[in-house]
């Protein structure tokens, strides 16, 4: 059984034994620990297994049964009716995993010309390679990026994060000039859709106005006007 930290871990030493840890889970139990992290960015409380067997699908009995294995494991705290809380070795491990993910993201896209609606899938199975080395090269390949094809923030090896402030679009006022620095919605009908509307990351915007009726926003998007739904404006992530 591991031993349970107190805190972060972030020498290089501890960076080595979670890769240990990484060398002993199966593709479920990352992917598990991976779905733990992101449900729990937002929420302060425990995850419940509900959201956890809505997010990969399957069912609550076999999401307790996996939470038991990472459990034993320390990788996860679980309390009855308070939910699922990561370890510290548990988030390590997590960051590591999508660390992986990220960094592979921006590799099919800037070396092999992959489309950013593309790459999730292909990076879903590549961020499951174990080697600590190649991770640490390929970093280093890519020079370093602190943000993966969709905005989305990459920790570092020492499982660290650059945040970045940000808001939704549907959020910032009328007449406010921003930058769009990230999606919401990063799933390929909806980059699809920003690639028809020619809209990116590091397109210049300004909300002209917001029609009362529909809720519908008329935009200055790098010099052209444009008109889309409350729905895309609250899946853009943009600052000003």
């Amino acid at each position: 059984m591991y031993c349970k930290p107190k805190h972060y871990l972030v020498n290089k030493k501890e960076c080595n034994f979670v890769f240990q840890i990484l060398l002993m889970l199966t593709y479920s139990e990352e992917n598990y620990l991976k779905t733990i992290y992101h449900l729990s960015l937002n929420n302060k409380k425990g995850v419940s297994t509900n959201a956890i067997a809505s997010r990969i699908e399957t069912k609550a009995s076999s999401v307790t049964d996996m939470i038991k294995k990472l459990d034993d494991k320390d990788l996860v705290e679980y309390q009855k009716y308070q939910g699922v809380r990561l370890t510290a070795s548990g988030m390590m491990a997590a960051k590591m995993i999508v660390r992986k993910h990220r960094l592979w993201e921006v590799f099919l896209v800037e070396k092999l010309g992959f489309n950013w609606d593309e790459v999730h899938e292909v990076a879903e199975e590549l961020e499951h390679i174990k080697s600590e080395q190649l991770v640490n090269k390929l970093d280093a390949f890519l020079g370093f990026p602190t943000e993966d094809p969709h905005g989305d923030p990459i920790p570092n090896s020492k499982g660290e994060i650059i945040s970045v402030e940000k808001k939704l679009l549907s959020e910032i006022e009328i007449g406010t000039a921003c930058v769009c620095v990230g999606v919401k919605d990063s799933s390929s009908e909806f980059l699809q859709y920003l690639d028809k509307q020619k809209i990116a990351l590091g397109s210049d915007i300004k909300i002209l106005n917001i029609e009362p009726f529909d809720q519908s926003y008329t935009l200055e998007i790098d010099q052209r006007e444009l008109t889309i739904t409350k729905k895309i404006a609250s899946n853009l992530y943009v600052k000003s």
